[in-house]
């Protein structure tokens, strides 16, 4: 899941971008808000984690101005700045959450999982769908109650997937949700990914959709006969 992180704080901000790594989550880190619009331009993201006192201003302002434009992407603001009357400015502005330093890592984890869940319409901690369960808490599965054993790469492309069933996602589409900005993509890795996972799942639990992309059908859905699996 693609998030972006803007925090001035280079050992901070390197922490945050291995320590949500290990979580699950792929961030992209900026130190300004100048580079922050640069980011959120060409980008989509899950969520914003906003510093509030940045170098070229107040974080703020950036958060006034995506509410403006109606973007509803969840915002989670991390600053120092942690008495009640920021907090209260803060929310009132458009934030979703507001968590002040110093934190606990795992604590920030769960409070982006629960507002990107709550962004994507569920209130579950876990995707279940067709004898697959995903507990996105712990980073775990299975299926047919038997546990899968999956990369970490692995489960961001099955939970991509199974958050809405039906839904096709591009090549594309899962490249952008699986890599950072300094992460090598191989030309077939998202195939890769999804070659090994319809070993562990069968080949008719994902769809390829020629042309177009990837989904796992409904479950009231029988296999569509276009549908064909990677080799």
């Amino acid at each position: 899941m693609r998030l972006l992180v803007v925090e001035d704080d280079h050992i901070l901000a390197d922490g945050l971008k291995v320590g949500l790594g290990m979580t699950g989550f792929t961030p992209d880190v900026v130190g300004t808000l100048e580079d922050a619009r640069a980011a959120l331009a060409g980008t989509r993201y899950a969520a914003l984690v906003l510093d509030l006192m940045l170098p070229d201003g107040s974080g703020l302002d950036l958060l006034r101005e995506l509410r403006a434009r109606r973007a509803d992407m969840p915002v989670l603001l991390l600053t120092a700045r942690d008495d009640v009357e920021d907090r209260v400015a803060g929310l009132d502005a458009g934030a979703d959450d507001y968590l002040g330093k110093p934190f606990d890592l795992d604590e920030l984890a769960a409070r982006l999982r629960a507002l990107t869940r709550r962004a994507d319409g569920r209130a579950s901690a876990s995707i279940s769908h067709d004898g697959l369960v995903l507990d996105l808490s712990a980073r775990s599965a299975t299926f047919d109650g038997q546990p899968l054993r999956l990369s970490r790469r692995e489960f961001a492309v099955l939970q991509a997937l199974a958050e809405r069933p039906g839904r096709v996602l591009a090549k594309s589409d899962l490249e952008e949700r699986l890599y950072g900005w300094d992460a090598e993509v191989e030309s077939n890795a998202v195939e890769v990914h999804i070659h090994h996972l319809r070993a562990k799942l069968g080949r008719e639990f994902i769809e390829t959709l020629r042309g177009i992309g990837y989904r796992i059908r409904p479950e009231e859905q029988t296999p569509s006969p276009s549908a064909s699996a990677f080799s």
